[in-house]
């Protein structure tokens, strides 16, 4: 690469589309690399990963404390359908069996796992502005705290009544809303257009990291305490993730104090063309009306109907069809999310490789990535419906149809920054609003195809998935795009680097 980042005005106003660094369209000019060694960026990318892991631990441990929350024998229905139970294993400790039983029925089940999501949506869209105006680390921050206090309060609400449940989750779901929109506006200020992928991919690979740990680990202590720890232990954990972001993280380059000078020239550099002054007007007519954008709406909402509805009801499926015990089925439930995990740090080094060495389009590594993790996994949870009581054909089928789905963080996951780095938080926002969707209403609708927990009735919830990821990942081959859109391009002339 050149060692100066310094560009013709006429080269920057005529294709404003055109990242400073060579981005797999021609570009070849651009500032010298920062070593990412002990670099502030992947400090920012590892601490924000450990974020993310928080997050969703905190959003995914209710599925398996659910399992041994309910009093089974007052609680749902048995059917002739089931797989014999697994293997018990070692008896459980007398001493976790004084946390509180509850009779909650199916349905009931079903709204508590998806009442998480009507908090997360209202905080989407507000997120995504509020990060671009006032900055993203206290909003990122505060977000995650506040989610964390309530699931500290859940073993209490609990005890008070599947309302009062409802109500603390939703009320974890407004924290957590704020995370994504806010992460992404901070990329923008942060993240390099060729270190894009890898740096996003790090950073929301936590979420999948989340889920691993957090699915075995709760099922560890449901069985050996009681499932009231899964909550304490999560939101100990929570905690000091928050003094950690506090103390070490800034909103942007120019404000962190340990950042050397040739990485913000490295990252200012970089973005100089692309980003535009956080008190320009929003073109919220030209957000809305953009196909780009809808592009990745589309593709985010049915890939999250597959991800939502597995997330919160894996679990009981591994429970209630092929008779796992509570220990075994967090070990068991959380191996798809590791190979998504491992699967997404993958995607992000591919992506950044194809478009930087290889030299293809953005739009083309996005759209390859979206559809082989999207209709991959299709293909893979419809066929782990027909497997019957094989329970190790069933869950190498679910390892692979989400870990498959881990490329697509590298995929529509990571696009809006490409076509609107100043907007990047607004659109996560937009898009994550309708991806909210499926979390509010698949497990209610797959609980309530689901009543008798027959394999048929599995089978209708994973054919409906398939098919909308399938919808989904050709809406966006068609109409995604991977360049700066002309209402989200810098006006006027870039400053001097």
């Amino acid at each position: 690469m050149d060692s100066s980042c310094s560009r013709s005005d006429s080269d920057s106003e005529d294709s404003p589309q055109r990242p400073l660094l060579r981005d797999g369209h021609g570009g070849s000019s651009g500032p010298e690399k920062a070593p990412a060694c002990c670099s502030s960026r992947y400090g920012l990318a590892l601490l924000s990963c450990y974020g993310f892991f928080v997050a969703y631990a905190l959003r995914v441990n209710l599925s398996v404390a659910m399992v041994d929350m309910l009093n089974a024998n007052r609680t749902g229905n048995v059917s002739p359908s089931l797989c014999p139970a697994r293997s018990e294993g070692p008896a459980r400790p007398i001493h976790n069996r004084s946390a509180a039983l509850y009779d909650w029925d199916s349905e009931t089940q079903g709204w508590i796992l998806g009442s998480f999501f009507y908090g997360y949506i209202l905080t989407q869209i507000p997120g995504g502005y509020l990060a671009r105006r006032y900055g993203a680390k206290w909003l990122l921050g505060l977000g995650i705290l506040g989610t964390v206090v309530f699931t500290l309060l859940t073993p209490l609400a609990a005890d008070l009544g599947a309302g009062y449940l409802i109500a603390v989750r939703i009320l974890e779901g407004v924290g957590e809303g704020v995370t994504f929109p806010a992460m992404h506006a901070m990329w923008a200020s942060w993240a390099p257009p060729l270190e894009r992928s890898r740096l996003v991919t790090i950073s929301y690979a936590g979420a999948q990291l989340g889920t691993v740990v957090a699915l075995p680990l709760s099922g560890q202590i449901c069985f050996y305490l009681d499932w009231t720890y899964v909550f304490y232990v999560f939101g100990a954990v929570g905690l000091l993730w928050f003094l950690l972001w506090t103390l070490l993280v800034s909103d942007g380059p120019d404000s962190h104090r340990r950042i050397s000078p040739q990485e913000k020239r490295y990252i200012t550099c970089s973005l100089k063309n692309e980003l535009s002054p956080s008190s320009d007007r929003i073109p919220w007519g030209s957000i809305c009306r953009s196909m780009s954008l809808w592009a990745i709406v589309v593709a985010h909402f049915s890939y999250n109907w597959t991800f939502y509805t597995l997330l919160t009801l894996l679990p009981t499926y591994m429970s209630n069809i092929l008779g796992f015990s509570i220990q075994q089925n967090g070990m068991l439930s959380a191996l798809p999310y590791l190979g998504c995990w491992l699967m997404a740090l993958l995607g992000g080094q591919v992506a950044d490789r194809l478009r930087e060495t290889c030299l293809f389009s953005t739009a083309t590594v996005r759209k390859a990535l979206s559809v082989t993790g999207m209709v991959g996994p299709a293909v893979f949870l419809l066929a782990t419906g027909y497997t019957g009581c094989n329970y190790i054909l069933a869950v190498v089928f679910l390892t692979v149809s989400s870990s498959l789905g881990g490329l697509t963080a590298s995929g529509f996951n990571i696009n809006h920054l490409d076509i609107a780095p100043s907007y990047a938080g607004i659109l996560l926002g937009i898009t994550n609003s309708f991806a909210t969707i499926p979390g509010m209403v698949g497990p209610v609708i797959a609980r309530a195809l689901t009543r008798y927990n027959t394999l048929q009735e599995w089978q209708t919830v994973f054919l409906i998935s398939a098919g909308i990821n399938v919808f989904g990942a050709v809406f966006y081959t068609v109409f995604g795009t991977g360049e700066v859109q002309p209402w989200a391009a810098r006006k006027g002339r870039g400053h001097s680097c």
